[in-house]
């Protein structure tokens, strides 16, 4: 499902969505590569890493028609970062997740939960998914957030090894249809 009129492109106010490409590599390895940017992560991506989420990505929309998305600034062009749904294990279970990753010098600025909600809009209305997840390492505040202002709460801590604890936040399709 990748590629010409089946491509998907989500837009707002401000951005465009759109698939990842190879030529993104540049801009989202800056990204991936920030040790600021990655202090929730285990460690900073490698060339190669960022060369694979890339794959993992195009591999996605094969498989699931859907994965993180580019997400370009209306205004200029500018490459922000990803945003998108990927089937993720969360607790055991394999569940849709909306995941982001916004360039430090562009936070702060709306664009994470602008892309977050076009994400979420799209899970229930196109996916029609039951519910609709984001997990984050405990720590990582400004990315839980993005899930309250996307309408989601809190539903686990999961412990886990890499981070210590992993928050879990929700929204169900009941819940997004009370927004």
């Amino acid at each position: 499902m990748t590629g010409g009129a089946h491509a998907i492109r989500l837009e707002t106010e401000r951005l465009f969505l759109r698939e990842l490409t190879n030529g993104d590599l540049g801009g989202l390895h800056k990204i991936l590569s920030d040790p600021a940017s990655m202090r929730h992560y285990p460690r900073p991506f490698t060339l190669a890493e960022s060369e694979r989420w890339i794959q993992w990505n195009l591999e996605n929309y094969h498989t699931y028609g859907f994965g993180l998305w580019a997400v370009v600034r209306k205004e200029d062009g500018r490459f922000l970062g990803d945003c998108g749904l990927t089937m993720q294990s969360v607790g055991g279970q394999s569940l849709p997740e909306i995941g982001y990753h916004i360039d430090r010098a562009y936070t702060g600025n709306g664009y994470a939960t602008e892309a977050a909600r076009a994400c979420r809009n799209y899970a229930f209305g196109v996916l029609h998914f039951p519910a609709v997840y984001s997990y984050m390492k405990y720590t990582n505040a400004a990315s839980f957030r993005v899930a309250e202002k996307n309408g989601m709460r809190r539903v686990a801590e999961l412990p886990d090894e890499k981070n210590g604890a992993t928050l879990v936040y929700a929204i169900t399709r009941e819940e997004y249809l009370q927004l």
